[in-house]
Order: structure tokens, then sequence, then C-alpha cells
């Protein structure tokens, strides 16, 4: 697939407890493929910061990365889906951005986040009041090209259809573990296939 002038550089978010090399083979796929990509190492990577000040970092990575002017697609993994979420939702990402891709992402808490005791972990809770709030207006995610991906083995995401969002698309693909989202062959085609998508006139 050769890069073309509609291909915006991809700028990838990991999750909780990883760093950039855990996007490492899905950046590779991509450059194979035409895109020019980058992957942030946030830090803390633990929880032990907010999830704001992370997409604080991001925010801060793009405009280093890129300049603030240039558009930019995004794709956030897992607790990265929340980081880029806040990112777009409230610190003027949404001006940036064109298609953005979410996976196994807890757009409405895991149970999993009950396990530590961090600020980070517990925004990852159901009916967190960070949650609940990103969620109060997530209808902006329309302004984009949107897709939240998952899938129904996932056991760091409980319950699994918490990585869904009523908005945008919804690609649901059969990954047995919830680490492999990011490097299954299913998932690196499906996430080309959409950040090839023709951007609607509004988008």
């Amino acid at each position: 697939m050769a890069h073309t002038p509609e291909q915006n550089p991809v700028v990838l978010v990991h999750g909780i407890d990883d760093t950039a090399s855990k996007m490492a083979r899905m950046q590779r796929f991509l450059e194979a493929e035409g895109w020019v990509a980058a992957s942030i190492s946030l830090s803390p990577n633990n929880g032990d910061a907010g999830l704001e000040s992370l997409a604080e970092q991001l925010a801060e990575f793009i405009d280093e990365t890129f300049g603030n002017q240039r558009f930019v697609d995004l794709i956030g993994f897992s607790m990265g889906g929340l980081v880029t979420r806040y990112y777009v939702q409230r610190l003027g990402g949404i001006h940036r951005v064109q298609r953005f891709l979410t996976i196994s992402s807890p757009h409405h808490g895991t149970w999993v986040g009950y396990l530590r005791q961090n600020r980070g972990a517990s925004q990852m809770r159901p009916s967190s009041h960070f949650l609940n709030e990103l969620n109060q207006d997530v209808d902006m995610l329309d302004q984009l090209q949107f897709t939240s991906m998952w899938t129904p083995f996932d056991l760091m995401i409980l319950p699994t259809t918490s990585s869904r969002l009523p908005v945008g698309d919804e690609l649901q693909v059969p990954v047995l573990l919830h680490p492999w989202m990011v490097s299954d062959r299913r998932c690196l085609r499906a996430i080309a296939i959409r950040l090839t998508q023709p951007l609607l006139e509004s988008k």
C-alpha cells in the first residue's frame, strides 16, 4: 500500500504498565504500509498519575513531533484509549485528529481497576467521575471518523462490552487475549483499512 497525501501521520498510545515498545509491531506494520507512525511512552505508566496528565504529555508529544498545524490520526490501546479521548475531548485534539481508533479501552470502566489503589486505576473503574464526565459529551466524537475495536474474550476489560461506544463504528475481532489486540494480523489489517477510509467533507 503506497503512502498517499490523504494519509495522515499516525500516533500510537499504549496501555497501563506498557511503553512505546508495546506498539512496536503495529508501528512497523503501518510504516511498511506507507504511513508515518510515532509512538509515545507515557510516564508514569502504572496509573500513579491521573489520565489527564498523561493526555497533556500526549498533546505535547504531538505538537513537538508534527507541529501544531498538521492533522494526525490517533490510535489508543486499553488505558491509552482513555488518554487519547481526553486529549481529543478536552485538550483540543478534536481540531487535530481526523481518524481515531480505540482498541480494547475501558470506556465504561473495568472491574480490574479495583486491583490498584492509585489515581489512574481509580479513574478506570465503572462509574468513575472521570469516565462519567468524559461520556457526557461522547457525541463530539461523531465529528471524527471514530472506531471502537474490541474482543469478547477480553479478561482485562470487564465487562468486555465496556470497550464499545455508542458513536462512530464498532468492530469486534475475536482475539483471545487483551495484549494480542495490538499485534494480531486481523486487527492490523482492519486498522489499515480504517486509516485509508476517505474523510467525509465535514471531517
